[in-house]
């Protein structure tokens, strides 16, 4: 199967190079040239535009940052559309609103083309050892379609049937994500204008039920004092964004989603759109003139799980 894959960001760019490591036919395109050109010194074809791509691909999978750039992707002047063939199948791996989804969905079934809905879960390092999760929303024979490439990137669950689901189960997750986030921030600046040790209180959460995915990873960052994880406050903003839209549209009353928004547009007004998101705590560190650091803790996070093969998950039944 030949591969066009769009979008080399964080996230993207580990996808890609996890297909390629594995032997794909690959071709790449993003707007940064030279993201695209490291690529295609590793072997890779390169494509000038998505609808250039689309002319000499089975498979196209865009890893965006927005759904204006994936719209734009789609149907934009230079969007892969007008070139789709029947047959041909669209993997949209961004987090993008699942409205957007839904109708850009609809503009590639018509043209006889396939769709899946398949954002990602897990951080750029199991993007990069190709153990991230992916939810995949669509139908079953095109999931088992493209299932073999899925698996090589990392572990899959389907939501039969439903476009646009699995972009809300991505929404629900990354708001999870935030909330623990800011939530580890106060917790960590306690424990040190309490005068803890913040590597025995690393442990101590870790073995507690107090513990969660976001503390393994994101607070080794934070007591680094690299807070680099890849993720930065604007995607924050747009993600719990994308919740608190999607609770009003279901008249879901929500109390925790809106103050963590204004949390994180707070952090991005302090120190910018591109700061790492787990800087967030530096709101704290201000107000309480602390530096929340602990010792040996890495800078950037590396996955110590092996790659193993991916896999379907199937969800418990009764």
């Amino acid at each position: 199967m030949k591969i066009g894959f769009v979008g080399l960001g964080n996230v993207g760019a580990k996808l890609a190079a996890t297909l390629l490591r594995h032997g794909y036919d690959l071709t790449v395109h993003d707007l940064n040239e030279e993201l695209a050109r490291n690529f295609v010194q590793q072997g890779c074809k390169r494509a000038g535009s998505a609808r250039e791509m689309a002319d000499g691909v089975d498979l196209i999978i865009t890893s965006l940052p927005s759904p204006a750039a994936s719209a734009a992707v789609v149907e934009g002047a230079d969007g892969f559309l007008p070139r789709l063939r029947a047959g041909q199948v669209w993997l949209e791996m961004s987090t993008t609103d699942h409205a957007e989804i839904v109708r850009l969905g609809a503009l590639v079934t018509a043209r006889g083309g396939l769709v899946m809905d398949c954002p990602v879960s897990g951080g750029c390092h199991r993007a990069a050892t190709g153990n991230i999760a992916i939810f995949a929303g669509g139908e079953r024979g095109t999931f088992e379609r493209v299932l073999p490439v899925l698996t090589t990137m990392g572990r899959c669950i389907l939501y039969t049937g439903a476009l646009g689901s699995a972009s809300k189960l991505k929404v629900v997750t990354n708001y999870l994500c935030s909330v623990h986030l800011a939530a580890l921030a106060e917790a960590l600046t306690l424990c040190k204008v309490a005068g803890m040790d913040l590597n025995v209180a690393y442990e101590a959460i870790r073995i507690s039920s107090g513990n969660s995915f976001v503390h393994e990873t994101e607070s080794q960052v934070i007591l680094n004092g690299s807070r680099d994880i890849n993720f930065t406050m604007d995607l924050v903003v747009k993600d719990v964004g994308l919740f608190n839209q999607f609770a009003r549209e279901l008249r879901v009353p929500l109390e925790l989603a809106p103050l963590v928004l204004d949390i994180f547009k707070d952090g991005q007004r302090r120190y910018g759109s591109r700061e790492f998101s787990p800087n967030i705590i530096r709101r704290l560190e201000e107000s309480c003139h602390v530096t929340v650091l602990g010792r040996g803790f890495p800078a950037q996070l590396i996955d110590d799980e092996p790659e193993a093969p991916g896999y379907e998950v199937n969800p418990q039944r009764v």
